[in-house]
């Protein structure tokens, strides 16, 4: 994932528009769409600040007697362009070449809690998406997987353990999701023109995020044409139509939607994509979305930094809305074997658009966004034999839930043996990866099955009621390595019914739909 174990860059437009004048309560009641900020603000006072350094995007956090005519007034004589506002939240998108740009604004207290730069460099890495690359299915594998298929199954259906860890085949039979409930992935792109796809994509419901302003153009959302495979494969373990065309998803009967927040080329997701995202599923009636990443390009953001604490304040604003509105967020825990409930963690990824410097943090000051912003279900990996994945990030109160994302160490009894998850990819094709990622995507499956058996549900219920139908899971006293060797493992005492490998334990779609 950037969990996608890691993550992409395209041209940032900057749209002209309506005036904003109302003062930015932060309510739900506040009107629901970002708004583009105008040139509204009047004449400079003063000459704006010299551009003297590369162009970096912000986000500003306004205090709750800030308006959006004062922050464009101030981020102009900043020497920066607003790009959009989210009146409803109050969070400012803009972009500078100043160096001092938030600097300068942070010193109008009465205006801006916090405003941070969201990458510190011009971008450079590109990330991997999961723990390994991705698997594609070869013709051999498909043919044996669909000798093998039993009536009823999608042919390649037979080399879906995971389907089967979860009971997500048997619960189908009872509830296969219902076409009021969309899932949006939000992510690196989807083709929605996949056969396994198409059936339940949901154009209307979908856009481009990059850059902070959601673009509906048709095919807009899509990972062409150097994007990523890593939705694709997400969205098709979520919702993958039963058509008798490739694979099944958890919920096949539900409507999946696209919402692209990566650079193009890349699997980074910087914050100003990641809250259009949040902020447009809240808009578009999105019930479920699945977060496979983290936000860059900081693997954790310590609220003791000045840039970092704004990206925390503005996710946690968009993702808090989203959820008054009624969307549940689940997001993945992440591929480095991490425990997020330690004393101290080493982050040697950091920043990872420029020369990353080691650093170690409290991860209780330092957040992994967005799976550890609040509301959010984190989300575990396991294999085929039920251990936690050896790669997959854990801890005690911090991971809600685990679900299959795959281990090549734990070996199924399918068709072609093959420990990773299977899903589509686009351009028609099916592939394997492995990851928290392909975790996540499941949780998602199941509380889409949730929604769809109880359509009254909030997201804390829906959250509440994925804890109580997962299957307790104690830590085992052995886990496999990244080598493929069973080492000790680090158990827990549970505590509030959690441990913290599963959370509340494993999921279970069958008792998911059961009434």
């Amino acid at each position: 994932m950037a969990h996608l174990g890691s993550g992409r860059r395209r041209a940032l437009a900057v749209p002209v528009g309506l005036a904003l004048t109302a003062s930015l309560a932060f309510l739900p009641s506040v009107a629901a769409s970002a708004t583009p900020l105008g040139d509204t603000a009047g004449p400079a006072t003063a000459a704006p600040a010299a551009a003297t350094g590369p162009a970096l995007s912000y986000v500003a956090n306004l205090t709750a007697y800030g308006t959006a005519r004062q922050a464009a007034k101030a981020i102009e004589q900043a020497g920066g362009t607003v790009v959009t506002s989210y009146e409803q939240i109050g969070v400012v998108v803009a972009h500078s070449q100043n160096p001092d740009f938030a600097k300068q604004l942070r010193a109008q207290r009465n205006l801006f809690v916090s405003v941070g730069a969201t990458r510190t460099a011009p971008l450079k890495t590109v990330q991997t998406t999961e723990e390994g690359t991705t698997q594609r299915l070869g013709d051999a594998d498909a043919a044996r997987a669909a000798a093998a298929a039993e009536p009823g199954q999608e042919p390649l259906e037979a080399n879906q353990w995971d389907l089967r860890a979860i009971k997500a085949d048997q619960a189908q039979k009872i509830e296969a999701g219902s076409r009021d409930v969309t899932v949006g992935v939000i992510d690196t792109g989807v083709d929605d023109t996949h056969p396994d796809l198409a059936p339940n994509f949901s154009k209307g419901q979908s856009a481009n995020c990059v850059g902070g302003v959601a673009d509906t153009t048709d095919g807009a959302w899509r990972p062409y044409p150097d994007g990523s495979d890593h939705g694709t494969h997400v969205a098709g373990t979520i919702a993958a139509a039963r058509n008798g065309i490739g694979v099944s998803g958890v919920a096949p009967g539900v409507k999946v939607a696209a919402i692209k927040v990566s650079e193009p080329g890349t699997s980074l997701f910087y914050t100003e994509a990641v809250v259009c995202g949040f902020m447009f599923a809240a808009e578009k009636g999105i019930a479920v979305t699945n977060n496979s990443y983290y936000v860059d390009p900081w693997y954790f953001n310590c609220k003791t930094d000045d840039d970092q604490k704004a990206l925390v304040e503005a996710l946690t604003r968009a993702g808090k809305y989203a959820e008054r509105k009624g969307v549940l967020n689940v997001a993945a825990a992440g591929n480095e074997n991490w425990d997020l409930a330690a004393a101290s963690i080493t982050d040697d990824t950091s920043p990872d658009d420029a020369t990353p410097s080691p650093r170690t943090i409290d991860p209780k000051v330092c957040l992994d966004l967005p799976a550890q912003l609040p509301g959010v279900v984190t989300v575990s990996a396991t294999g085929d034999k039920g251990f936690r994945s050896y790669y997959s990030s854990y801890g005690l109160g911090v991971v809600d839930v685990a679900a299959p994302g795959g281990d090549k160490w734990q070996i199924p009894a399918t068709p072609d043996a093959n420990g990773r998850v299977l899903s589509t990819l686009p351009g028609g094709g099916y592939g394997y990866k492995q990851g928290t990622s392909m975790a996540t995507p499941h949780v998602v499956g199941v509380a889409a099955l949730l929604k769809s058996a109880h359509p009254w549900a909030t997201p804390t219920q829906l959250q509440a009621m994925l804890k109580a139908q997962a299957t307790k899971t104690a830590c085992p006293d052995k886990i496999y390595d990244g080598t493929g060797n069973l080492i000790d493992a680090t158990t827990y005492q549970a505590k509030w019914g959690q441990t913290g490998f599963y959370g509340a334990g494993v999921v279970d779609a069958l008792k998911a739909v059961k009434r």
